[in-house]
């Protein structure tokens, strides 16, 4: 484990307002990227299981991808989360999507009960990573496939230059570091190698052109992180930062690049 991997079901963004919104945008702007990534693996069957689906993430990816006679399951451990999400499989008459609230690091799942277990940005914020690949492994059967999703944080940049909000960024990665494993991304094949797993890998970066809402990621996670980022950055320094990132945000030519998502999946022989 990790020095300073977090307590079981201790997320690190969770618990705020702002970190739905920020999860249901996150998971509108990467569903294209997961949808070519399920394409990669082949047709789909059977049970799947979301690992921490928040308000959406791959649940209606995967209610097409198992088919009528298939079924979902996403999990999570927050509530507002899981109700934010039940609105959402409501909204969109995922009739083949089912919610649980379950600790990963304590499941009540069935082991070996599904044909696909999704994971997008939990080993990163949570830190515990042979124990979270273990767990998914246990819980997806023979010929089975397991789904990692972690960013690499060396493609996160804005253009022209913008040195507020690449200071932003610097100070989420010590707070991944200290708290998460801010290289999980990176990491993702060792993982599935050294448990025996042949696994394939697959990146994407997007571009974000100026104005879109995506852009505001840095300003969005130093908010979730705060409490966190306090412990190492005067309060003040980072309300100066902020305010000169809104500033650099709004200027009309700004672009920019998105952290390169690692996406990884082997399957349990």
């Amino acid at each position: 484990m990790e020095e300073n991997a977090m307590a079981a079901g201790e997320y690190l963004l969770a618990g705020q307002t702002s970190e739905l919104e920020r999860l249901q945008l996150q998971s509108r702007v990467w569903e294209p990227s997961g949808q070519r990534l399920l394409e990669a693996i082949g047709p789909g069957r059977g049970r799947a299981l979301d690992v921490g689906c928040g308000v959406l993430g791959w649940l209606r990816l995967l209610s097409r991808w198992v088919g009528p006679d298939g079924e979902v399951v996403g999990t999570d451990i927050d509530d507002a989360m899981l109700a934010a999400a039940a609105q959402f499989v409501k909204d969109e008459q995922l009739s083949n999507v089912r919610l649980i609230k379950d600790d990963l690091f304590a499941t009540a799942l069935e082991p070996a009960s599904f044909d696909l277990v999704h994971a997008r940005f939990e080993l990163t914020p949570l830190g515990r990573v042979e124990e979270q690949l273990a767990t998914y492994l246990r819980l997806t059967h023979h010929g089975g496939v397991v789904v990692l999703e972690d960013p690499d944080w060396g493609s996160w940049h804005f253009n022209p230059p913008a040195p507020a909000l690449q200071q932003l960024i610097t100070f989420i990665r010590e707070a991944f570091r200290r708290w998460g494993d801010a290289e999980a991304g990176r990491k993702q094949l060792q993982l599935f190698r050294r448990v025996g797993v042949e696994a394939n890998v697959r990146a994407e970066v997007l571009a974000l052109p100026p104005g879109h809402p995506y852009l505001r990621l840095p300003l969005q996670f130093t908010t979730a992180l705060e409490a966190r980022l306090l412990s190492f950055v005067d309060a003040t320094e980072l309300a100066r930062l902020r305010t000169e990132a809104e500033a650099e945000l709004k200027e009309p030519e700004r672009w920019g690049t998105t952290f390169t998502l690692i996406q990884s999946w082997g399957r349990v022989a």
